[in-house]
């Protein structure tokens, strides 16, 4: 992992971070909470986003989604967020937990042993005092909230919310991201219990800036299931004094308590804009056909045969989703029967490497499951994800994303996806994961993006079996 401080990059003495992102745009940092002391060059860097409602990006270089990661690392990000919380709700420190804690600071904060440090939280597990429910954002937060989540030995249960609309079931609840690119969420949790109850709720997503997400969904769940006792969890939390404010309104008004956790929490300013004209880095030309070699693995997972999607264009997608990602809940009796499959994929795929640099690909919001198979494939695995979030490229020296590549969304055409830095010579191969079978030709797009000299050989990994598609 390269932990140098980008030039784009620099911090004052009274430690406030100064990002200047393609001349135009200035991002000024205020740090004023860092519970575990990490490196902020070791969290995120800065970049513009192609987005009129937000004009930049803290691009996560932990959380596995734009950037190429060691899966260990993101999964002990969602972990240390679940320490936090831990000793958030327990008034007494726990021995066991303390001791354990100067490795995995260690481990966050250089990037080295994080599969140890990760493989010793998961075997400690950490007990709450009380049920939880845990609710991951999609897109980019499903994985986040399911490393959470599963730090936590039993007492708890997590579903994240999906972009996708299921035929035939109205969601638990729906509500709006306001500066998102793909603004509605839902939510379909399988059992009741999941979301309603009394239990505190634990909503987790990776970066809040304003916190309209969290005061949206909270208001959803609070119209239909109240309770007394919200978390919110993030790695990075930016709320102005403004916003923090309507945390504390809403607290009033509904009589709840709102607690914020977060590994970094602290205001920003933003001044200007980003001059978008800078050229990008030039993909790789189309000139190589890379061998593709398709693995099946239906038979490894358990399915939802009764759980059916509607994409943008109408079209019904029949292939069964698979247990386990969080999409409908999850609890701690389908762990262990996700950690057996998980298991099974990995040792599969093991002896399908070709290299000793191989990138694994999550697709939109399948995320967690490839990463827990790749961060078991052995040395030199890195681990990234496909997004719905159009991000600036630019060959600017230091800028952090300077390739993208995008494609026609495998699960609905209607959808643009886009995968970031991809260079010849970075990889020997990739292993692209897909929760399901999709309809013939709808791979062709991102195929066609990973072709051109990319990688020697192209892995496409489906998790379920094969059904068909129809139109209405």
């Amino acid at each position: 992992m390269n932990n140098n401080i980008s030039s784009l990059y620099s911090q004052s003495k009274n430690g406030t971070y100064t990002y200047n992102i393609l001349d135009g745009l200035t991002v000024h940092v205020q740090v004023d909470h860092n519970p575990f002391g990490l490196p902020m060059e070791q969290l995120f860097e800065m970049a513009a986003r192609v987005n009129p409602k937000r004009s930049f990006l803290f691009v996560s270089k932990v959380l596995g989604k734009h950037l190429a990661v060691n899966p260990y690392q993101s999964l002990l990000s969602g972990a240390a967020l679940s320490l936090l919380l831990y000793r958030e709700m327990n008034a007494e420190a726990d021995p066991a937990v303390e001791q354990l804690l100067p490795e995995i600071i260690t481990a966050l904060s250089s990037g080295e042993h994080v599969d140890q440090a990760y493989q010793q939280l998961m075997k400690l597990k950490l007990t709450a005092p009380v049920p939880l429910a845990f609710i991951g954002f999609a897109e980019t937060a499903t994985a986040l909230g399911h490393s959470m989540y599963e730090a936590f030995n039993r007492g708890a249960t997590y579903v994240h919310t999906t972009r996708h609309q299921i035929v035939g079931q109205e969601p638990f609840i729906q509500f709006e991201e306001e500066h998102s690119h793909a603004v509605s969420h839902r939510c379909y949790a399988r059992e009741a219990r999941m979301i309603a109850g009394e239990h505190p709720i634990v909503l987790v997503d990776d970066e809040i800036t304003t916190g309209k997400t969290a005061l949206n969904i909270i208001r959803a769940i609070h119209e239909q299931h109240p309770r007394h006792v919200y978390y919110v969890a993030s790695l990075l939390d930016w709320r102005s004094e403004d916003n923090i404010r309507r945390y504390a309104e809403l607290e009033q008004e509904l009589g709840i308590t709102i607690t914020p956790i977060s590994l970094v929490k602290g205001q920003i300013k933003v001044e200007g804009k980003p001059d978008l004209s800078h050229p990008a880095a030039i993909p790789s030309s189309l000139t190589a056909e890379t061998p593709v070699n398709r693995i099946e693995m239906g038979h490894l997972f358990e399915l939802l045969e009764d759980r059916h999607s509607v994409d943008g264009s109408g079209t019904v997608h029949n292939a069964p989703f698979i247990a386990g990602t969080g999409r409908f809940g999850v609890d701690e009796q389908d762990n262990l029967r996700t950690a057996h499959s998980i298991h099974q994929a990995a040792a599969l795929l093991r002896g399908q490497r070709q290299g000793t640099r191989t990138l694994c690909l999550g697709t939109e919001e399948f995320m967690y499951i490839p990463m827990r198979i790749s961060a078991e494939l052995g040395e030199g695995v890195f681990y990234h994800s496909t997004t719905r979030s159009p991000v600036y490229r630019s060959k600017v020296p230091d800028y952090p994303i300077r390739t993208g590549h995008s494609f026609d969304s495998p699960e609905d055409s209607s959808v643009t996806n886009y995968v970031y830095n991809l260079v010849p010579g970075a990889y020997d191969e990739v292993f692209v994961f897909l929760e399901r079978q999709v309809p013939a030709g709808d791979l062709d797009s991102l195929i066609h993006s990973l072709q051109g000299g990319l990688f020697a050989q192209i892995h496409i990994v489906i998790c379920g079996p094969e059904q068909g598609g129809t139109s209405i």
